[in-house]
């Protein structure tokens, strides 16, 4: 009976749901998880959101005066961004789920758009504006689909919508803060060094998103079972609840052809293309961020002024989000 007993215990242990006293240790991993890991994504998120749109920014600030950029050469450099973004997402992400190195893929990736950023300060012409932006958009392209998958290593399905929306406001705070950023610059350091104020905005937020790229190499763990600092019995509850939650193990199938039939049930998955269609809308009609700092300059207040007034309804989007995450997991309702 004794025999039996424990057989019974260990195979509830495997395929069952976490016991009360791996319940307990899981509340310590979430705790570690969104302490650490959490604010690093969005701190990234939020530099890269920064990055790709101090365009509109420095545009307030003579970038497409000095540039002499004429007819639709500031619209082309505008969108051009977006055709490297969508060319190299899908197969970031592939190479990424081959190397299993997340930490130093998206620390590599962070490091190098902050570079191009901070080069874009040096261009003189039309042409080096847009070539900048096309490799802005290749370089930043891995980071947010990389984090979807990331994150879906580290959360079950019942926690990742809260911490997607988490996620996601780093982009609505860089709404926000990066023009306000883009006033501080303005003010400050207009014509310092013989610099205009567009190009110190460049220079500065590219530095910045260096150094927390390289940070990010050494700090952020990869995985639940090879986070050296994450002791046994959190690391076999990190695996056993995300095994439990998909209802199989999680673990890849060895070799290359796991890859290809990823692929290809991604690409023969009515879902995708839904949700493919409705984020094309999405980002369609949040175009208008790229001209928000034009639209209100319109209202006749100065280039500062101009600039804070961008920030409230990306702080109020912000609360939004949290909010309809909360109550997404709690009802369990994704549809609606």
């Amino acid at each position: 009976m004794g025999e039996k007993a424990d057989v019974s215990h260990e195979e509830a242990t495997h395929i069952g749901a976490l016991t009360e006293e791996e319940k307990v240790i899981e509340k310590k991993l979430k705790r570690r998880i969104d302490s650490l890991i959490m604010p690093l994504v969005i701190l990234v998120y939020l530099m890269n959101y920064i990055d790709r749109n101090n365009y509109a920014a420095a545009r307030l600030q003579g970038l497409e005066k000095d540039l002499h950029l004429k007819g639709d050469q500031y619209q082309l450099g505008l969108s051009i961004l977006f055709v490297a973004y969508i060319l190299a997402q899908v197969p970031s992400n592939l190479v990424l789920n081959h190397l299993g190195k997340p930490s130093l893929y998206l620390g590599f990736f962070t490091t190098a758009w902050g570079l191009v950023s901070a080069c874009t300060s040096q261009v003189k012409t039309a042409g080096g504006i847009i070539a900048c932006r096309f490799i802005l958009g290749l370089v930043e392209a891995p980071f947010f689909a990389g984090v979807l998958f990331y994150l879906s290593k580290w959360y079950t399905k019942s926690e990742l919508n809260l911490r997607m929306s988490i996620f996601y406001s780093g982009s609505l705070i860089s709404g926000a803060f990066g023009n306000l950023i883009a006033a501080g610059i303005l003010k400050g350091l207009n014509g310092t060094r013989g610099l205009a104020p567009w190009q110190w905005l460049y220079i500065i937020e590219g530095s910045i998103t260096v150094a927390i790229g390289l940070a990010i190499m050494v700090i952020l763990p990869d995985f639940p079972h090879t986070w050296r600092l994450l002791p046994p019995e959190m690391k076999h509850v990190a695996n056993r609840r995300l095994a439990v939650d998909a209802a199989e193990a999680d673990i890849d199938e060895p070799g290359a052809a796991s890859q290809l039939k990823g692929l290809k049930l991604a690409f023969t998955d009515i879902k995708v293309y839904i949700l493919a269609l409705a984020y094309m809308c999405i980002t369609g009609a949040a175009g208008f961020q790229n001209y928000f700092p034009t639209l209100t300059a319109t209202l006749g207040y100065n280039h500062i002024i101009s600039l804070l007034l961008v920030a409230p309804p990306y702080i109020f989007m912000t609360f939004y989000s949290y909010a309809h995450g909360i109550l997404s997991d709690r009802l369990g309702s994704r549809f609606w």
